[in-house]
């Protein structure tokens, strides 16, 4: 990945922004990396998304009144038309194209705030994310980083002098973006630093005047780039393919201690490690690269390389019960809805799958299947039974919604629920905190397959799942629903057939 020299110029745009958030790579990878090896076939998923966006966009204009459209046109045209409204003070401007040096930005709207002007963009998702330290809602930062590359260029323009943008959220309701808000108490940058900083490395990246490398981490699989990526970690033993080991990580073993391999790592002595540990303290400063971590990046790398099979650290016991059932839910996060609650019944020998669909995407027809859900789930109380899922999203998912429908359960009582010692997470309570594999992920699928088992769908992800349920609710095409009731139902299988190899291999490991 040799530089081509720093002369060469591109556009910065708030897609590249927000492709450098994602992943630091896909930048540099999108201008100088192999070009055939780059995913052809188009998304299913990113194109749902892209679809529901378009839509809610279409929705959000024809109710906010008279505006200035310039989204026709060529490119020199449209900005030519764009400064010429804000020129003469039109109040909303729609799609405007706005270019300051190689910053170019294409807001949804342009609206004027007083003598100025503010950009504003329409989002299908919520538009806060999660709540600071404070219990106040933070900015999310690509919306954040967005917006300011808009302000930039119109502060550059003399059209705005404040760090403010707005955003219109899946809900029509209005975030005020203050951009000089800080990110959180540890990281005391603003908005507007975090985005000058990431705008000078982007303009790096561009020019080829810096390169980076690839990492494997949890949003590669909806990139273009993924098989790419993924070849080329594989081909160089990168140490990305260590399960919990990211980009950051990755970088400081680099730096700091010369690591570059999953083998090297496992070959060295880790008391000579954690001693360079000791040493560099300063350089690993907010690196999240303390002892304990780094002994564990150690031994799974020794598993990787050297054991070749899972290593289990405690007895994994689980409670020997007449019934057992294996849950599992699947939502859709851009909706905002739950539309499946599936579980897997095993009483003695006999093995049923039973589910509780939202036959309607909306609030009424998610209720209805939260509340059959309980009904059958409290059906076996008093009985000697187990649940069994797989990591918190679940319980996180159903305390949330316990917010929404407290008449049928309340966020409180989800929590008691699942405090219970029948009721088990088998990601944390055994994969994660006594166990280690092999493999580069410890998802259920990765297990589960790792573990022999095989999903019917040719290509299962909870992905393909939500588009699959929003095509069942345009058409009622009751094919579509039985094959996302085939996927969740092996998700669910998939679960028992982890719970089953997780007893019968501690017995024999510990």
């Amino acid at each position: 990945m040799g530089g081509r020299g720093s002369l060469r110029i591109m556009n910065i745009t708030a897609s590249k922004l927000y492709n450098y958030i994602q992943c630091p790579h896909r930048v540099w990878r999108d201008v100088y990396g192999p070009q055939d090896e780059k995913q052809d076939e188009e998304n299913a998923f990113l194109q749902l998304i892209w679809e529901r966006g378009v839509l809610h966009e279409k929705e959000i204009i024809e109710s906010i009144g008279e505006y200035k459209d310039v989204s026709e046109g060529t490119y020199d045209e449209r900005i030519a038309e764009t400064k010429k409204a804000m020129d003469e003070g039109v109040e909303l401007i729609y799609q405007g194209v706005i270019k300051y040096d190689y910053m170019v930005g294409i807001p949804d709207l342009i609206k004027k705030d007083g003598v100025e002007y503010i950009p504003i963009d329409i989002k299908s998702g919520r538009g806060y994310g999660d709540f600071s330290e404070n219990g106040e809602e933070k900015l999310k930062k690509h919306y954040a980083a967005q917006l300011c590359l808009y302000t930039d260029i119109l502060k550059q323009l003399g059209y705005a002098s404040e760090n403010k943008g707005i955003i219109i959220d899946g809900h029509e309701e209005h975030a005020e973006y203050d951009l000089d808000l800080t990110l959180g108490k540890r990281d005391t940058r603003t908005y507007w630093q975090y985005y000058e900083e990431i705008k000078a490395e982007v303009s790096r990246l561009l020019s080829d005047e810096v390169q980076n490398v690839p990492a494997l981490g949890s949003v590669c699989k909806m990139c273009i780039w993924y098989t790419s990526c993924k070849k080329w970690c594989y081909g160089q033993d990168d140490l990305t393919k260590l399960f919990y080991l990211g980009r950051s990580k990755r970088d400081a073993l680099n730096d700091v201690f010369g690591i570059m391999t999953t083998r090297q790592m496992s070959e060295m002595d880790i008391e000579s490690i954690l001693v360079t540990r000791k040493l560099e303290k300063d350089k690993l400063k907010g690196m999240q690269l303390g002892e304990k971590t780094i002994t564990q990046i150690h031994k799974r790398a020794q598993v990787l390389n050297i054991d070749q099979k899972p290593v289990f650290y405690e007895s994994i016991i689980f409670p020997k019960t007449d019934i057992e059932l294996y849950l599992d839910i699947e939502n859709d996060p851009m909706q905002g809805i739950v539309y499946l609650h599936g579980i897997y019944e095993k009483i003695g020998d006999e093995e049923k799958f039973v589910s509780f669909v939202a036959e309607t995407n909306d609030e009424e027809g998610e209720k209805k299947a939260f509340k059959e859900l309980w009904e059958y789930l409290r059906s076996f109380e008093g009985k000697s039974h187990a649940v069994y899922y797989y990591s918190s999203h679940e319980k996180s998912t159903y305390k949330a919604m316990g917010n929404l429908y407290p008449d049928v359960i309340t966020s409180e009582e989800v929590e008691e629920y699942f405090k219970q010692d029948h009721i088990i997470d088998l990601y944390y309570d055994a994969i994660f905190s006594k166990t280690d594999w092999p493999l580069p992920s410890y998802s259920l699928k990765a297990i589960a397959t790792y573990l022999g088992f095989n999903w019917r769908d040719e290509t299962p992800s909870g992905a393909l799942s939500i588009q699959w349920y929003n095509e069942y609710c345009e058409t009622q095409n009751e094919k579509i629903l039985q094959r996302i009731l085939d996927y969740n139902e092996d998700d669910c299988k998939a679960s028992m057939v982890v719970k089953q190899n997780l007893e019968k291999m501690s017995k024999e490991n510990t």
